[in-house]
């Protein structure tokens, strides 16, 4: 999982530093998809499902900021050696998930996704840390993702049913005017 996740970033010598721009790095880059989710919801008239993107982004930034302060206070204005080029779909969903009449359970499916594939990546990294502040980081880390599993999973039993039919079997199918 992890080679075509990472890029020039060595684990097994992974600073604290490096650790914590890393895991900033992948919240913003999760709060930017849900937030390009929230919008293409907003535009194919789906309001639930725009709506739970938008809290979504909002806990991937909330989250972002806390491991952004926690770097500046133990790094202050370090430079970061670590670039969004070297990560990749670590915690975002997938470019390919969002759908026009995506129902609120469709969203919160993609969302469970996202975090079950965090956890499944930072439970492989975890093996390959030796620092104990970063394998503690990623312990953390992994733990939150399972955490987030569990509030998505409630949040999807309290959810409606999807209609027997879906809102998309009622949509036209484009045609040309010539």
């Amino acid at each position: 999982m992890m080679p075509s996740k990472v890029r020039g970033l060595d684990f097994e010598n992974i600073s604290l530093l490096d650790a914590l721009d890393f895991a900033v790095l992948i919240e913003e880059e999760a709060r930017e998809r849900y937030e390009e989710f929230a919008h293409q919801m907003e535009l194919h008239r789906t309001p639930e499902a725009a709506r739970f993107f938008w809290f979504m982004e909002g806990n991937e930034e909330k989250h972002r900021t806390a491991l952004a302060a926690q770097r500046k206070e133990r790094f202050g204005d370090a430079p970061s050696r670590v670039t969004r080029a070297m990560l990749f779909d670590i915690e975002a969903p997938d470019f390919d998930e969002p759908r026009a009449f995506m129902t609120v359970r469709e969203a919160l499916a993609t969302a469970l996704r996202a975090e079950e594939k965090a956890a499944a990546f930072f439970a492989a990294a975890l093996p390959q840390v030796h620092d104990p502040e970063v394998k503690a980081l990623f312990a953390e880390l992994h733990e939150e993702e399972i955490e987030h599993q569990r509030l998505v999973k409630v949040h999807l039993d309290r959810a409606p049913q999807d209609p027997a039919i879906h809102p998309s079997e009622f949509a036209d199918d484009p045609v040309s005017i010539d």
